[in-house]
C-alpha cells in the first residue's frame, strides 16, 4: 500500500472514529421509577458492578425484594461480582432471560421510547450534546412515570 509522505503512521488511515455513550437503567415496576448510571468507555464487569451496587443501596430501604431482569452479555455474568451476587441472592436477585431474546427484556422498550423522545430526528453538533437531551428525558421519570410502569410490566 502507498502513503502519501506526508502521512507517516499508515495507521492513522484505518482508526476507528465512532464513539458512543451508553446507559445502564432499571425502572421500579411499582411506581414506574428511572434509575441509571451513564458510561462513556465501554461497558464491562466494573462498571456494571457498581451499577448494581447502586441500585441495591437504593431499593434496600423498601425492605422488600428486588429481581433485575439482565440478558447474557457476558460481563453479566462476571466472576468479579459473583460472590457479591450469591451473598446478595435472597433480597437482590438477577433474572437473565434466554439468550437472543432481547424482546423479553422490559428494559429494551425504555430504550426505544428514549431515542424516539431524545435522539430521533435530531441533530447533534457535537458527541458531548447527545447525552444532554438523554438525560433531559431520564430526568424526567426519576419519581416515577405511569408510561414506564406500563412499558416494563411483564
Amino acid at each position: 500500500m502507498w502513503v502519501p509522505p506526508e502521512i507517516q503512521d499508515p495507521v492513522l488511515l484505518h482508526h476507528p472514529i465512532r464513539k458512543g455513550i451508553g446507559h445502564f437503567g432499571a425502572v421500579r415496576i411499582r411506581d414506574g421509577k428511572f434509575v441509571y448510571s451513564s458510561e462513556v468507555h465501554r461497558f464491562n464487569a466494573h462498571m456494571l458492578f457498581a451499577f448494581l451496587k447502586k441500585l441495591r443501596r437504593l431499593s434496600s430501604r423498601a425492605g422488600r425484594k428486588v429481581v433485575l431482569i439482565l440478558d447474557n452479555v457476558r460481563y453479566h455474568h462476571a466472576r468479579l461480582h459473583r460472590t457479591w451476587r450469591d451473598t446478595c441472592q435472597k433480597s437482590f436477585a438477577l433474572l437473565f432471560i434466554p439468550p437472543y431474546s432481547p424482546e423479553l427484556n422490559p428494559i429494551e422498550r425504555v430504550w426505544k421510547l428514549t431515542r424516539r423522545m431524545a435522539t430521533h430526528n435530531r441533530y447533534f453538533p457535537t458527541l458531548d450534546s447527545v447525552p444532554v437531551a438523554v438525560e433531559r428525558v431520564f430526568g424526567q421519570w426519576r419519581t416515577g412515570n405511569p408510561t414506564l410502569k406500563r412499558l416494563c410490566a411483564l
